[in-house]
């Protein structure tokens, strides 16, 4: 065997290796994420569909998802793209204003006085 050959057989060893490795990465993801699926629990949709789950149907492998107060969807169960973590409450965020220097700069859209630029008089090229 050349040395190119005995290179090709490498480079095929680790894509089979990372292929197998990002498999079983996956296979674990999906198991924790359908572990995490309970009634209850508030989840987004692979759609970018909010909602809470009411029931899971194992059989036909169905969610009832309560996207608003009285509307129940029935969607597929591998739809749900992920379990939602509950946010903090704007009063547990701190408030950094009180920090805040005032802006000297206009913001974008605003128009400056006319008062406040500096015009400069450059002689002309005919001047001297």
């Amino acid at each position: 065997m050349d040395n190119l050959t005995l290179v090709m057989l490498a480079v095929l060893a680790v894509l089979v290796f990372f292929m197998f490795r990002n498999g079983r990465k996956r296979k674990k993801d999906q198991e924790a994420l359908q572990a995490t699926m309970v009634p209850g629990a508030d989840v987004m949709t692979n759609f970018g569909m909010y909602g809470t789950i009411i029931a899971i149907d194992e059989e036909a492998n169905k969610v009832e998802l309560q996207i608003a107060p009285g509307v129940i969807v029935e969607i597929h169960r591998q739809t749900i793209a992920r379990v939602v973590e509950p946010v903090a409450a704007a009063d547990d965020v701190e408030d950094d204003s009180d920090n805040v220097d005032p802006l000297t700069e206009p913001e974008f859209g605003q128009r400056v006085a006319d008062s406040d630029t500096e015009t400069t008089e450059q002689p002309k090229k005919g001047d001297a």
